[in-house]
């Protein structure tokens, strides 16, 4: 039977990778031609998670757990090695010593998901797999804030006389900030197990208002991809934004499960 560990392992690994893979991609899209030192470090990221790719490949769920193990702490040793990258480039940014098409928040933004990353790997290690409440509000407090931003930065990136588009992204902006608020706030109450009823209506709202903004995306990735809109939003961006909700619909299911496990 295959170590629930293992399995856990693999799939945040296989979809964590390839999101830190391509930010280094993006991140040395939007520098200039003289910041060369910076696009190469990015580049050697991308070659990094590239070769974890390729190892991940030669595990199955079945493989046994110590190599995981192993493996975990080399894919750990990467995020927080392109987590301290990011945070040198949001420094030199916000210390206006570089100037480029990064917005800081986007910097920020990636560099959260880089310690998200590390962070889940470095759990499954110690053995944590089961969700406490806090934990259930915790995360979906990272991919709220997480949904936010691309919100805002799909608003920022469309072409101005994409008014409709750019006002639906604004909508959603707001929608989002006010779920955080709520997080926010549910976090500082401290619901214990025995108050599922309200973590349950708390997981339904984020599903509702996910799916919607889920679906826009597709809507938005599968225009960029035919040319049918004006944006400086590059496609393989936009299927990123679209993957990472997804990713967060898949984390509410996961939480869901638990949930009803506890009220059996």
């Amino acid at each position: 039977m295959s170590d629930p560990i293992v399995m856990r392992s693999l799939d945040e690994i296989q979809f964590w990778s390839r999101i830190m893979k391509e930010h280094a991609l993006f991140l040395s899209l939007g520098f200039t031609y003289e910041q060369n030192k910076l696009i190469e470090e990015a580049q050697q990221f991308i070659t990094l998670f590239e070769r974890i790719e390729e190892k991940l490949a030669r595990f199955t769920v079945n493989s046994d757990l110590r190599q995981i193990q192993a493996f975990n702490s080399e894919v750990y040793q990467a995020a927080v090695a392109i987590w301290s990258y990011k945070r040198k480039v949001l420094g030199l940014t916000l210390r206006c010593e570089i100037q480029s098409n990064n917005y800081p928040l986007l910097i920020d933004h990636i560099s959260r998901e880089a310690a998200y990353f590390a962070n889940r790997i470095k759990d499954l290690n110690e053995g944590k797999l089961s969700p406490e409440p806090d934990t259930i509000i915790q995360e979906n407090l990272f991919f709220l804030r997480i949904m936010a931003d691309h919100s805002k930065f799909i608003g920022h990136l469309l072409d101005p006389s994409e008014r409709k588009l750019v006002e639906q992204a604004r909508e959603f902006s707001h929608d989002f900030d006010q779920l955080v608020f709520q997080a926010v706030d549910l976090d500082s109450m401290r619901p214990q197990s025995e108050t599922v009823p309200i973590l349950d209506q708390f997981l339904d709202q984020n599903r509702v208002s996910v799916v919607s903004l889920r679906d826009f995306k597709k809507t938005a990735r599968d225009l960029i991809e035919a040319c049918r809109i004006k944006s400086n939003i590059h496609p393989l961006l936009a299927d990123h934004t679209f993957r990472e909700a997804e990713r967060f619909l898949e984390i509410i299911d996961l939480f869901e499960t638990h949930l009803s496990r506890l009220n059996q």
